[in-house]
C-alpha cells in the first residue's frame, strides 16, 4: 500500500497548492506522511460527522474541498469544535487533505464537475486568466424554469433547493456555471454573452443589479450541492491513479450531507 506522502505528492498534482489563492489555506491538515493509506473519503466539508464517518469506514484519509482552519488559530483544544476534528483524526491515525481554490481553477476542476452532474458540454472558461467558472452549451434549448429544474433533479437535495431570477419562460441555451459562491463573477458572465449563470450564495443586491442590467437568467443552488459534485470527480480520478500504480485504494465519496440549512419554509406574508 502507498504511504501518506505517495498518495499528497499524486493529489497535489491533480490540485497544484501554488494555485490556490493567497488568502486560502490548502495542503495536508494532519496525518503522518509515513504511514500507509488503504482507504480514502471525499466530503466537501472537514466537520465531526465527516470525522466521526471516516472513522467508522476505517479510512486513513480525509480528503476535502473545504479548509478547516482558513484563517489560522492558536489553538486545537478538543473543548472547540474544529480542535475535536483534530483530536479526533489524530487519535484515530486519520489524515486530512484540502484541496480548495486550487480545485477550483484545476482542469478539470469543480466547476467541470458541476457542468457534468447537469450533463452540460463545457465549451471553455469563464475566467480565462484562472480557468475560474464554465462556459457550457446545452444538447438542446429549453426555458430557465426546466433547466432549474434540472439542476434540482442532478444536484443533491438540500434545504435551500434552487431559487431563480428571471422570466421562467425565456430560452436558454448557452449558461455559465460556477460551483460555490459566483456572485463576484457577474461581469465575466455578462462578457460570455449567456443565457443564464448557475452558481450559490447569490446576494439580493447583485442579483437585483444584475436582472436589472439584462435578462440574464440566475439560478443560485446551495454551496454545498454545487461542489459536492467534484468529491465524485476527485474520487474517480484517485481510482485511476490508484489503478496505475496498483495501489488497490478503496476511495468513497460522503453522502452525508453537511449543507447548513436544516428547514426551508414558505412565508405566507405579513398583512398589508
Amino acid at each position: 500500500m502507498p504511504r501518506l506522502s505517495e498518495v499528497i505528492a499524486e493529489l497535489d498534482a491533480l490540485w497544484p497548492p501554488e494555485r490556490a489563492e493567497s488568502w486560502d489555506a490548502v495542503g495536508t491538515v494532519c496525518g503522518d506522511p509515513d504511514a500507509e493509506v488503504t482507504r480514502v473519503l471525499f466530503a466537501v466539508d472537514p466537520v465531526q460527522e465527516i470525522a466521526d464517518e471516516a472513522v467508522a469506514l476505517g479510512a486513513d484519509l480525509i480528503v476535502t474541498h473545504h479548509p478547516l482552519y482558513l484563517r489560522g488559530t492558536t489553538t486545537v483544544a478538543a473543548g472547540h469544535f474544529k480542535g475535536r476534528v483534530v483530536h479526533t483524526l489524530i487519535k484515530q491515525d486519520i489524515a486530512l487533505h484540502v484541496a480548495h481554490t486550487n480545485a477550483d481553477t484545476a482542469d478539470p476542476g469543480v466547476s467541470d464537475a458541476l457542468a457534468g452532474a447537469l450533463d452540460l458540454r463545457v465549451t471553455g472558461p469563464l475566467v480565462p486568466e484562472n480557468n475560474l467558472g464554465r462556459i457550457c452549451e446545452l444538447d438542446h434549448p429549453e426555458t430557465l424554469a426546466d433547466f432549474a429544474a434540472r439542476a434540482a433533479k442532478r444536484l443533491p437535495a438540500t434545504a435551500q433547493g434552487v431559487r431563480v431570477a428571471g422570466d421562467p419562460a425565456m430560452t436558454v441555451r448557452r449558461v455559465a456555471v460556477s460551483g460555490g459562491s459566483g456572485d463576484s463573477l457577474f461581469d465575466a458572465v455578462r462578457a460570455a454573452g449567456v443565457d443564464a449563470f448557475l452558481t450559490a450564495d447569490l446576494r439580493h443586491h447583485p442579483v437585483s443589479e444584475a436582472t436589472q442590467h439584462s435578462p440574464l437568467g440566475l439560478v443560485d443552488a446551495a454551496h454545498w450541492a454545487t461542489e459536492w459534485p467534484w468529491c465524485e470527480q476527485a474520487a474517480a480520478q484517485l481510482d485511476e491513479i490508484s489503478d496505475r500504480h496498483g495501489w488497490g485504494l478503496r476511495v468513497h465519496v460522503s453522502k452525508t450531507v453537511t449543507d447548513p440549512w436544516s428547514s426551508h419554509h414558505t412565508s405566507p406574508g405579513a398583512p398589508n
